[in-house]
């Protein structure tokens, strides 16, 4: 009975790898990448350099914080993440912290484009809700799962704007989105280069919007929103 509960197992977990696989997200099984979101009271403010002091414990530099409003977020290859989220959850009583690991969407350039990856890299990191519908929240997941191979054109349109990773990360009805250019890069310059001569990716775009909403916080009709670097 326990050899053929091991044999069921490791078929199901043969099973959701080759899933991933043909979802063209298999990289998302290991990634390293995860952020860790410290949220105050609407109306609040979180002063990061707590934050920023126990991250100097654990090898991360300022520059892996990032904030909005009420909203401190670390970013990076995050290491001993439970001990790392205990100690924020400590520094900052009265508030909430999430954890985003395992992402759902994972463009990889090294794997997408047929040229190489830059050494170092700006991330932009910006959040929205997805809409409280579960019908269409399922949809939104779905759309990814088979993005790389129904709509190609909007992963080439990141290898024409020298994005080197694009994350997107889910925890509840938040989603974490990370846009990983060349170390300097404009974002505003190079965003526009996903679209030109590229139609599809308009498409795409206006599509994936009905499935979006604004965190709390917004203002109406706004729906992604960028996290500024820590100073």
């Amino acid at each position: 009975m326990r050899l053929l509960k091991l044999k069921n197992g490791l078929a199901a977990l043969a099973l959701a790898v080759l899933i991933n696989l043909c979802a063209g997200n298999v990289w998302a099984l290991s990634s390293p990448f995860a952020a860790i979101e410290v949220i105050a009271p609407v109306g609040k403010t979180i002063d990061a350099k707590a934050a920023v002091k126990i991250g100097g414990n654990f090898g991360l530099q300022a520059s892996s914080f990032y904030t909005w409003k009420n909203h401190l977020v670390v970013y990076g290859k995050l290491t001993r993440i439970n001990l790392l989220r205990h100690q924020l959850e400590t520094a900052y009583p009265k508030t909430e912290v999430k954890v985003y690991q395992n992402p759902f969407y994972d463009f990889d350039r090294a794997q997408r484009c047929k040229t190489g990856v830059v050494k170092e890299w700006d991330n932009i990191l910006l959040t929205a809700n997805l809409v409280a519908d579960p019908k269409m929240q399922k949809e939104y997941l779905n759309y990814h799962a088979t993005q790389f191979q129904k709509w190609p054109e909007v992963s080439q349109g990141f290898c024409n704007a020298q994005f080197q990773q694009l994350l997107v990360f889910r925890n509840g009805r938040q989603l974490m989105l990370i846009i990983s250019i060349p170390k300097g890069g404009d974002l505003d310059k190079l965003n526009p280069l996903t679209s030109k001569n590229n139609p599809r990716v308009d498409e795409w775009n206006k599509l994936m919007g009905k499935y979006q909403e604004g965190i709390p916080g917004t203002a109406k009709g706004e729906s992604w929103v960028f996290l500024k670097p820590v100073k």
